[in-house]
């Protein structure tokens, strides 16, 4: 299916009008083309969504818009980029330089990586003047304190000289779309900016881009593989798949009446937050219970250095019962991770106890000693947590032989969980790199499962996955609960993703749990201020039917 947008009234000419872009890949792809035949245009003051899977080229556009593909492996074949009227794709390198920052601004998705660690805020956003003209050091910085305060940053006086590791993660994206507008462009490309934020923090950032793009008549193309976030700031929709258009047309009519199959699956892979009723077996095992859980951070004490403590789990009491799933659900900072490193012995805790079958846990490594390896953890980025240098046949393995088990019998037992995960055991050979984000937490999941746990502690574990491919991990997760009759702590900051796999919530703040009960409940009827502001800042389509107090 071919789809084109829609042609452009005179009066309002096309700030960005791709026609038929071509980006050839290196030999021995998967494909020849990353993108075919691509034709889209944005307007002042629009946004335009461009939709799809990692691997459907739509970052590829908007870096070859930039000129920053890497040449010669990957280039522009055929067609044209027209910004303003002028082919980009024409224009020599000293000429995109002078483009880029003053007329066309964009906003990487990791703004960790894009921000240099050992640069202050303000230097960083000062060298954007720096490539486009003198400005006076006073003039500059006055600039950049608006800038950091245009886009709702507390305090820019002082952030202003403070570094990247010192700001949160939607901080440090606010600064990122400061460095993006500080010089006003007409054209402001987003890719990604939202995919690994909490919920709150994505609902701000979508936010701030809107109000400044009415305030300023820039236009705006979005990339992303969540429809939820087109329902929230897309005026116009482009649908790629495999490199190629599949869909285009005004935001309510692709998201109300979406023509290709593909559409609809992307539609539909959005978790709906769900709940069923949890039915408590009362001869069922209470596997854990977690009583009274403390959990300090301490840094910074020196002869110098006045010290500083954050209380990252404040008495937290739970229990968990064999088959059943608690999801821990908060923001970043709300201290939910650092009890899942607690259970696992990957972080001591302060007083409290765990106790696992009844029995009680130590502290630390020895947690996972007394619990015998039968409490295991799913981490939110696979490829970090897999040696890059062991074949993945080895690194499910490797786990049941430290314990003991026969290397004959735990390769066996790795084969059969590759089978159970969906990759085949001829991915046993292969090593970390040459696998997808999905597949690679497919790998984690089968990981933790080699050793036959008992409890799965799974932290973020799809955070940073395309929806569809977050929708095929949490039906994993489900399998596997339900074959092997798994407790799980399951902890994120996605509502909707603990509405589709929790039979109770705990909502987390600053340490301390603000509300806790069965899932339907706190997600129909939440009691708390903060969970009802964790409700609302979730992307949802809103012209469909939702069931949860979310589409309310």
């Amino acid at each position: 299916m071919s789809a084109t947008v829609a042609t452009v009234p005179a009066a309002m000419q096309p700030v960005l009008d791709i026609v038929g872009l071509g980006i050839s890949l290196p030999a021995g792809a998967d494909r020849a083309l990353a993108v075919d035949g691509a034709t889209l245009s944005v307007l002042p003051g629009q946004t335009l969504c461009v939709v799809g899977e990692s691997g459907s080229g739509k970052s590829m556009i908007a870096n070859a818009v930039m000129g920053l593909l890497p040449r010669p492996h990957v280039a522009p074949v055929a067609g044209q980029i027209l910004f303003e009227g002028r082919d980009l794709l024409q224009l020599t390198e000293p000429q995109m330089r002078e483009l880029r920052g003053r007329r066309i601004g964009m906003v990487f998705q990791e703004p960790m990586t894009a921000l240099n660690p050992v640069m202050r805020i303000g230097e960083q956003i000062g060298e954007v003047f720096d490539a486009h003209g003198n400005v006076p050091a006073a003039e500059k910085r006055r600039r950049i304190l608006a800038a950091l305060a245009d886009v709702g940053l507390p305090d820019p006086e002082l952030l202003i000289d403070a570094y990247p590791f010192r700001l949160s993660g939607g901080q440090r994206q606010r600064v990122m779309i400061a460095c993006a507008l500080v010089l006003e462009p007409v054209l402001l490309i987003c890719d990604e900016p939202t995919t690994a934020l909490d919920v709150t923090t994505q609902a701000q950032i979508l936010k701030l881009i809107r109000e400044l793009q009415q305030r300023r008549g820039t236009a705006v193309l979005f990339i992303t593989h969540d429809f939820g976030v087109v329902s929230e700031i897309a005026d116009q929709v482009v649908v790629m798949q495999t490199g190629k258009l599949v869909e285009a047309g005004p935001a309510r009519q692709v998201l109300t009446a979406p023509q290709h199959p593909y559409t609809r699956k992307l539609i539909a892979a959005i978790p709906d937050g769900e709940a069923a009723s949890p039915v408590r077996q009362d001869d069922a095992i209470r596997l854990l219970q977690v009583q009274d859980l403390c959990k300090t951070y301490r840094t910074g004490n020196g002869l110098f250095k006045r010290g500083r403590s954050v209380q990252a789990a404040k008495d937290i009491s739970f229990d968990l019962l064999r088959g059943e799933t608690l999801g821990l659900v908060g923001e970043s900072g709300s201290g939910k991770s650092s009890v899942g490193r607690c259970l696992v012995g990957l972080a001591p805790f302060d007083s409290g106890r765990i106790l696992f079958k009844g029995r009680n846990l130590a502290q630390g490594g020895n947690v996972r000693q007394a619990a015998g390896g039968k409490i295991q953890m799913v981490f939110q980025d696979p490829y970090a947590s897999l040696n890059p240098r062991h074949r993945i046949g080895a690194a499910i393995a490797g786990g049941p032989i430290a314990q003991g088990v026969g290397k004959a019998e735990a390769m066996a037992r790795a084969m059969e969980l590759l089978q159970l995960v969906g990759l085949g055991a001829d991915a046993a050979q292969r090593y970390p790199h040459e696998f997808s984000g999905g597949q690679r937490q497919r790998i984690g999941i089968a990981r933790a499962l080699a050793m036959q746990p008992e409890l799965l502690v799974a932290d973020e574990p799809v955070s940073a996955l395309d929806v569809s491919v977050q929708a095929q991990v949490l039906e994993l997760f489900a399998q596997v609960r339900e074959r092997f009759q798994l407790a799980m702590v399951f902890i994120t900051h996605d509502l909707r993703v603990a509405g589709q796999m929790c039979d109770h919530i705990a909502v987390m703040q600053r340490g301390v749990v603000v509300e806790y009960g069965e899932t339907q409940k706190v997600l129909r009827d939440p009691q708390h201020e903060y969970t009802r502001k964790l409700i609302d800042a979730v992307p949802r389509l809103a012209a469909l039917d939702r069931p949860l107090a979310m589409a309310a």
